[in-house]
């Protein structure tokens, strides 16, 4: 499960930030709300979550850190923050009997406008993710994916470095490999492969994540340092600066 991140609306009218480029997933917005949120519904480890009881058409669960107060519903492919607010220095409003007195008119307004109405208390339909949140989650798919290669290509280099083997990783759609030979005080070769059907501009994408070789340094070839390619396999080969290798090991 990815990170918790807010809905659109959340953001801009809660939280009242700006819609970042699409380049910065909302998950990586920077606030007290939805770092404490992230760190409660992180999906890797049950933790106790307080149910928003008021609320009973959906599970919304509360979320609390210093003066902000929100509300997560959990859903895939991640929990949202849904809604957010500040509790005022010795005011006697609390902002979760706020939200559940907006979801009480919620209904009723839902419920004069339609012929089936609704059994439950509150409506909070209109605080969940709409078609431009899961619009925006997939548009940030790729910077998503570009993050994960970020990370993934200089682990692969640095394990290539330490045995010569090529060292690979599999996608959906895929395979990424990268053998390293190495001569001591000397540039070292470095072999790419990629075996499966990518658009070329993935493929500048990897290339240019490999450390220390220069982007513009890189050819096609027909052979991996040990064999040949084999059908749907493509490999390019560059030259990787001393200096930037041994950064890679640490020395």
């Amino acid at each position: 499960m990815d990170r918790t991140r807010p809905t659109l609306r959340c953001l801009t009218e809660d939280l009242r930030l700006p819609v970042p480029p699409i380049t910065t997933p909302l998950d990586e917005v920077d606030h007290p709300a939805l770092n404490k949120a992230q760190e409660h519904f992180n999906g890797t480890e049950e933790r106790p979550h307080e149910r928003i009881g008021a609320i009973d058409d959906q599970v919304l669960f509360k979320v609390k850190v210093q003066r902000w107060r929100g509300a997560v519903w959990k859903s895939e492919p991640c929990p949202w923050l849904v809604a957010a607010g500040i509790r005022e220095d010795g005011s006697a409003d609390d902002f979760y009997a706020a939200l559940a007195t907006d979801a009480k008119a919620a209904r009723s307004a839902y419920n004069a406008q339609h012929a089936r109405p609704l059994s439950t208390q509150t409506y909070v339909g209109g605080l969940l993710p709409d078609r431009d949140d899961h619009l925006r989650y997939r548009l940030e798919e790729g910077t998503r994916f570009v993050r994960r290669l970020e990370s993934a290509i200089p682990q692969l280099a640095r394990a290539s470095l330490q045995d010569s083997a090529e060292h690979t990783i599999v996608y959906d759609t895929f395979t990424l490999g990268v053998q390293i030979r190495a001569h001591e005080g000397h540039e070292a070769y470095v072999a790419v492969r990629i075996t499966g059907s990518v658009p070329s501009d993935l493929v500048r994408i990897v290339l240019d994540i490999v450390p220390g070789c220069d982007r513009e340094g890189w050819f096609p070839e027909s052979r991996l340092p040990d064999r040949d390619l084999l059908p749907a396999e493509q490999a390019w080969s560059n030259l990787m600066d001393p200096a930037e290798a041994r950064k890679l090991l640490g020395d």
